[in-house]
């Protein structure tokens, strides 16, 4: 069996003369949770679609549990669960006849009322639908995505309207739903929840894949410098650099600003992407010319 439950190989993406998925390549183990970040307009969630079998592709090869998404049935549609950005939720049922009815769909289907709990709406399972809040149809739409016992889950900014409980909440679903071996491809605009869910993060740009790698090492050894923070002369200050107790104290003696006014950080996931994306928005630096990820390219 391949260890790979997606491979994606120059992945292409036109719309006339505009590429918004430009030779993507990456590949996503078995049971491995997987975050693709980039800003509004990066080819994200073009990407997420094609993966899903809902949109064609212009060029490359993509396989997802073996399957060409541009091809697969319903024996390999079954084994996706799917969580969408927005969902319509239409007619007078309930949570818990919503369930039912689309756990109907799977050969092998979680416990509706256990499903129920795992996304926190108990309370609700007796409520229509229509009624819930924003949050609360948010929690449906995960549950509609993982009462199927899928092997790869797509997760496309599937906490937009929790609030921090809910998405505490909701980051333990992901920890068990990952124990139990499912594969995970999270987009989200929360860079704090990728840090904490994924085992690896792609950033993407302009259509491009700009870094790829676990959390800790994303961007490479440059994009990894401690940062050292300050204010001088009223105004913040800051400076990447590998040796930042020795710049610290040398840039205090020399501007007389106290030691204890300097903050030494490793950089934050955050801290990377933002890198990245301003990059190739500006057009300088390493990730705005690069063919290929930087750091742990493909397996």
């Amino acid at each position: 069996m391949d260890t790979n439950a997606v491979r994606v190989r120059n992945l292409r993406k036109n719309y006339g003369d505009r590429a918004v998925v430009d030779d993507v390549s990456f590949d996503i183990a078995r049971g491995e949770t997987f975050a693709l970040l980039g800003p509004n307009g990066a080819g994200k969630s073009t990407t997420v679609e094609i993966l899903e079998g809902y949109r064609r592709r212009s060029g490359g090869e993509v396989s997802v549990l073996g399957a060409d998404p541009g091809s697969g049935g319903l024996d390999w549609k079954a084994r996706l669960g799917i969580v969408l950005q927005s969902t319509a939720h239409a007619g007078p049922v309930t949570v818990r006849e919503m369930l039912g009815q689309f756990a109907g769909f799977y050969p092998n289907p979680r416990d509706v009322d256990e499903v129920i709990a795992a996304v926190g709406l108990q309370s609700q399972a007796k409520a229509r639908v229509s009624k819930l809040s924003g949050g609360q149809r948010r929690r449906v739409d995960v549950a509609l995505g993982i009462v199927g016992r899928p092997e790869v889950l797509f997760l496309d900014e599937p906490t937009t309207g929790f609030d921090p409980q809910a998405r505490r909440e909701f980051w333990e679903l992901i920890g068990s739903l990952k124990a139990d071996g499912t594969t995970i491809l999270l987009t989200t605009h929360y860079l704090d929840e990728a840090a904490q869910l994924a085992d690896r993060v792609a950033v993407v740009a302009a259509g491009r894949l700009r870094a790829i790698g676990p959390v800790a090492t994303i961007g490479g050894a440059e994009a990894n410098l401690p940062i050292v923070r300050w204010i001088e002369g009223g105004m913040p200050r800051h400076e990447r650099t590998p040796h930042p107790f020795a710049f610290a104290a040398a840039r205090a003696q020399r501007n007389g600003v106290p030691i204890d006014q300097f903050e030494i950080a490793r950089p934050t996931l955050e801290d990377t992407y933002l890198a990245l994306v301003a990059e190739t928005e500006t057009g300088t630096g390493p990730a705005a010319q690069a063919p290929v990820a930087r750091s742990g390219a493909v397996r």
